[in-house]
């Protein structure tokens, strides 16, 4: 084993940086030695990259990038699938050629991570990635995945409920529709006229977003909504508020609003992700991809994503 990692250790891999924060314009690709696995930890051969609105969000300027710990030079992206190809003293469960996928934050988009192996933090995690979830679909798990089961959790979500999901069509919505119809609730969904056949094949009914959306929710369920998740701003959570529905049964992902609990991926319940990669495996939800992008694509990749109108989750190939 030590010769194989000492072989190893020689590898160079390309990697997307920053070396000041801003838009996609700032994405550079590097070529740069690998890093090396330590004691605990295991390097990754990434495959595909899940792209998600935070990736640009969290390094579009300096003091964005300072609450999440990020400094100069910074990697991009947190979402990864691949394989296991070197492994630090200590570690067990994972060998070289184990498929895998997890979080590394802000440093998903090269050709190799580091990631703890033992880590249950989104940021810093490994997972075996299950027979039947290929790769692009596995890199699209972790943020989008654990966040849509804590918004599940943060209003106890359950099949009584009709919910209305704003930004139903995004990378977390396509998650958010499908557990919260896996509960046995009723799922509203919003969106542009182009995204309501998407909506419909996902499991939710939908509503146009925009002026007025409380009155077609009204007319579209007659005898009221219980719960809601905004997914996008805060069109959704006023339209519930507006209906009745308690700041309780309320949740947001991007928006911080009084008297709402937010719901973060990072809390999301232990073993979250592990049932959602198993849901994936036997055909119980499926995870639209918009589209696919080459490394060298990764400015009009970002470009797309940043639009916020991708209907499901976008994949760097590497």
């Amino acid at each position: 084993m030590q010769k194989r990692n000492d072989e190893l250790s020689t590898v160079r891999g390309r990697a997307v940086r920053l070396d000041a924060f801003g838009g996609p314009e700032a994405l550079k690709i590097l070529e740069i030695p690998a890093p090396q696995a330590g004691p605990g930890q295991v390097r990754v051969r990434v495959t595909a990259a899940g792209l998600n609105p935070m990736d640009w969000i969290m390094t579009a300027d300096a003091n964005t990038a300072a609450r999440f710990g990020l400094s100069l030079p910074a990697g991009f992206g947190t979402d990864y699938a691949g394989r296991v190809d070197q492994v630090g003293d200590g570690v067990t469960g994972f060998a070289p050629g184990d498929r895998v996928f997890g979080g590394a934050l802000s440093r998903a988009v090269a050709d190799f991570v580091v990631v703890d192996a033992t880590g249950g933090i989104a940021a810093n995690e490994a997972h075996h990635t299950p027979n039947g979830v290929d790769d692009r679909t596995a890199a699209t798990l972790t943020i989008a995945g654990r966040t849509a089961s804590a918004a599940l959790a943060v209003v106890e979500l359950g099949p009584d409920d009709t919910v209305l999901i704003g930004g139903a069509a995004g990378g977390v919505g396509v998650f958010a529709v499908q557990l919260a119809r896996l509960v046995g609730a009723r799922v509203l969904g919003t969106g542009s006229a182009t995204s309501a056949d998407f909506l419909r094949a996902l499991g939710a009914e939908p509503v146009a977003y925009g002026d007025g959306l409380a009155d077609r929710v009204r007319a579209l369920a007659p005898r009221g909504i219980t719960a809601a998740f905004d997914l996008h701003g805060t069109e959704t959570v006023h339209a519930a508020k507006a209906l009745g529905v308690p700041d309780t049964r309320i949740t947001t992902i991007a928006a911080q609003i009084d008297g709402i609990t937010p719901a973060n991926g990072a809390n999301a319940a232990p073993g979250a992700l592990e049932k959602i990669a198993h849901l994936v495996a036997t055909r119980q939800l499926r995870v639209p991809i918009a589209a696919s992008f080459t490394l060298e694509q990764i400015h009009t990749a970002v470009e797309l994503q940043a639009g916020r109108h991708v209907k499901g989750k976008v994949v760097i190939d590497l």
